[in-house]
């Protein structure tokens, strides 16, 4: 049996009708940008966050660095996230001319360390913005980094590109902080067929800010207030996000037992799996074993027809475009670890148990391999028989 890490086309096709009919939709109301369906996508996406405004933007990229912008941050000002994230938070960060601070991650929750959180606002005294990555679909835990952003007069916007639909404390992520930075790329628990993203937010003036700033910083046609940029979501993604939006809550919970089999049947020996806290509701963008020997272990698969990914191979801090950045090899030693031993077993709402079940004998299989090899010829044949 091969089994894909991603096969975005079985999930499409359960709902082709639905996204066809939503691409002939806009073909036929002359509306292609900035239109009626962006409008109506963003009234049901605020609605789904429990929030008053969502603003849809050219990608989930484009949403961080506008809400920084439309936050008031910018050069001459330090924004912190964390160590072990994707390359665009820290993109959308310095395209906001501010100076990215990394921190550690919390071992158990793969988010960010909230005393490494608190030991950075002590050192420096010109943060203004924290970024939490609510990585993987598990929540980051925000009720402490709210009060140290309240207690050091620093704003939280949220990076919910991997977590669409998550809850801390039952309260959707994305809600809980001035703004949560949503993309809509096609892998993503809610995607697009291209790219898109979204800020959503309570507060009005803020949501007003970031919707000029995506389209020039106009304030009415070619009249601009500030300078803007040309990061809108376009029609026809709006209308196809419109089409999958109302299954996003049957896509996560089968994520979920998705996980739950994982769980069920991987033994301790096949490495470290993920763990919800006790506060999160996890959706599970991505299954992410920690294993010794990963790159090894990734090889065997692929040889049984099982694909697998790496999220991340290597740490920002360690990445050639942020070495100016200043840290070295064992700054974060937990990103640095998880970077070195993490893998991603297959994981959509269109993964069977059967599949499950295969992907966890091979791995069991391999490990039983390994252990073999290590053990050797020479251990078997220096035992000493029991009547000896």
């Amino acid at each position: 049996m091969k089994i894909p890490f991603l096969d975005l086309s079985r999930e499409h096709e359960t709902i082709r009708d639905a996204l066809e009919g939503a691409v002939e939709r806009v073909i036929r109301s002359g509306f292609y940008i900035l239109g009626p369906e962006l409008e109506a996508l963003e009234r049901e996406f605020a609605a789904y966050c429990d929030v008053e405004y969502a603003v849809g933007v050219g990608s989930g990229t484009d949403a961080i660095h506008l809400a920084l912008r439309a936050a008031g941050v910018g050069e001459g000002d330090a924004v912190v996230t964390v160590a072990h994230t994707a390359a665009p938070t820290l993109c959308a960060i310095q395209q906001a001319n501010a100076t990215p601070v990394l921190v550690d991650i919390d071992p158990v929750t793969m988010t960010m360390d909230v005393d490494r959180l608190a030991a950075c606002l002590q050192a420096r005294r010109d943060i203004k913005a924290i970024v939490p990555v609510h990585l993987y679909g598990h929540p980051a835990n925000m009720d402490p980094i709210l009060a140290l952003a309240a207690e050091h007069g620093a704003i939280v916007i949220e990076d919910v590109a991997q977590a669409h639909g998550a809850r801390y404390q039952g309260r959707r992520v994305g809600s809980i902080g001035l703004a949560g930075a949503f993309s809509f790329y096609p892998t993503k628990n809610l995607g697009a067929l291209g790219d898109a993203g979204m800020v959503v937010t309570r507060d009005a003036d803020f949501a007003e800010r970031v919707r000029r700033l995506r389209n020039y910083g106009e304030v009415s046609k070619y009249r601009n207030a500030s300078f803007g940029v040309n990061s809108r979501l376009d029609e026809m993604q709006a209308a196809i996000l419109r089409a999958k939006l109302p299954h996003l809550e049957t896509w996560n919970a089968a994520r979920r037992r998705v996980a739950g089999w994982y769980h069920e049947r991987l033994s301790a020996d096949a490495g470290r799996a993920p763990q919800t806290a006790a506060w999160a509701e996890h959706v599970f963008h991505l299954f992410v074993l920690c294993h010794e020997g990963r790159d090894a272990l990734r090889t065997a698969l692929q040889a049984r027809g099982i694909g697998t990914s790496i999220h991340y191979p290597m740490p920002l801090h360690l990445q050639e475009a942020w070495r100016g950045l200043g840290a070295g090899r064992g700054a974060f030693p937990v990103a640095e670890r998880v970077c070195d031993t993490c893998v991603s077993l297959p994981m959509s709402p269109a993964v069977t148990e059967a599949e499950v079940a295969v992907v966890v004998e091979a791995i069991h299989s391999i490990v039983r391999m390994e252990r073999m090899a290590d053990v050797g010829p020479a251990a078997s044949h220096g035992k000493v028989r029991a009547d000896s």
